[in-house]
């Protein structure tokens, strides 16, 4: 069995819990806090580069 739907059921649990207690504003916090974790912890586990987060897409000119 894989962990990352037990990982998302966690997660929207969590997302309900602050939207039905602490309102709209408490979902919002919640939701940005999950998503800059989950960025560090691509960082972290080296699936992401810093300098990825950075760099500009290049357009081709042609």
């Amino acid at each position: 069995m894989s962990l990352l739907p037990v990982i998302g059921i966690a997660v929207g649990m969590a997302l309900g819990f602050a939207g039905y207690f602490g309102g709209f504003a408490a979902f919002l916090l919640v939701a940005a806090l999950g998503a800059v974790g989950f960025v560090v912890g691509l960082l972290l586990e080296g699936d992401l580069e810093f300098g990825d987060l950075l760099r500009t897409r290049d357009r081709k000119r042609g």
